[in-house]
């Protein structure tokens, strides 16, 4: 999640966007919830092996906090991707489905062994499938708020755990704020060049809050619980542009613009040495199903 012009969770249309709603005049459009921004959903396929490849793991102790959690093994992955959070999910002993839009996502997921199930959650249909445990690891603000909750309900076996999860990274200053302004400056027509370089934790911890109100109001579980996992992974150079382009600001970019980006973005990390440390949060929202129908 990192302060890129990438909408991933934190950002949700909650969190995303707060300060600049405050600021638009009201004669301007609201932006367009993220859960409609298929375009962008589903571009992250580009390179699917580059995703997998770059992008950071889950903590352990998450994994364990929700197989511990669920009444049994078997484990829904909404919006799975190439598979990264279920195959940690599987090595714990789980059975893992992913549902995933992006057929490109999906196919390579499947050389790695995880069943997959082409279709957003909202039009996915369980034909009478349901599970111990719904995940959706950086995935959930893709999804509609009210129906992907209501979704996870009937999916969900008595006492079964959703939990939405993901990653909140904002890098160093000198590697941010370089960023910020290649960015603006290869693409001031995109929506996400406004961005500031860096927000605090507290935005994105509003965004998983606004999550568990979602969740308490459907009335379907338990009252939700806040996790924080913090960590720390250092990167070089080379593996910090290797996950760039795999964010969703970048995804859709010309070649050009992006290189341009990943220049200015090389340039800064070389002048820390050719690598710096990335404190990461893992935020989580989780509730278990209440026992009745």
């Amino acid at each position: 999640m990192p302060t890129l012009p990438t909408p991933e969770p934190p950002e949700f249309p909650e969190q995303r966007e707060p300060m600049a709603q405050q600021s638009r005049p009201a004669s301007q459009p609201q932006p367009m919830p993220l859960h409609r921004a298929r375009h962008t959903a589903e571009s992250f396929g580009t390179d699917a092996q580059r995703y997998d490849r770059a992008r950071p793991r889950y903590p352990d102790d998450l994994v364990a906090r929700v197989v511990a959690g669920s009444p049994g093994p078997d484990v829904l992955d909404v919006g799975c991707g190439t598979g990264i959070a279920a195959r940690q999910f599987t090595a714990a002993g789980c059975t893992v489905l992913g549902v995933e839009p992006d057929a490109r996502m999906a196919e390579f997921a499947r050389t790695r062994g995880l069943p997959v199930e082409v279709a957003t959650f909202e039009a996915w249909e369980s034909a009478g499938r349901t599970f111990d445990a719904v995940i959706a690891a950086q995935s959930w603000h893709w999804v509609d708020p009210v129906a992907g909750v209501e979704k996870a309900a009937r999916v969900l076996r008595p006492h079964g755990r959703l939990t939405v999860f993901g990653h909140v990274f904002e890098p160093p200053a000198e590697v941010a704020e370089p960023f910020a302004a290649a960015y603006r400056r290869a693409a001031p027509d995109s929506p996400f060049s406004g961005q500031p370089a860096r927000r605090p934790l507290e935005t994105y911890q509003a965004g998983y809050a606004k999550i568990a109100d979602r969740i308490r109001e459907s009335g379907r579980f338990e009252d939700p619980e806040q996790w924080r996992f913090d960590w720390q992974r250092s990167y070089t150079r080379d593996e910090w542009l290797e996950l760039l382009p795999t964010t969703g600001g970048l995804t859709r970019l010309r070649p050009e613009r992006l290189a341009a980006i990943l220049g200015a973005v090389g340039h800064a990390v070389d002048a820390l040495g050719g690598r710096f440390t990335m404190r990461y949060t893992t935020l989580a929202t989780t509730a278990v199903r209440t026992g009745a129908d």
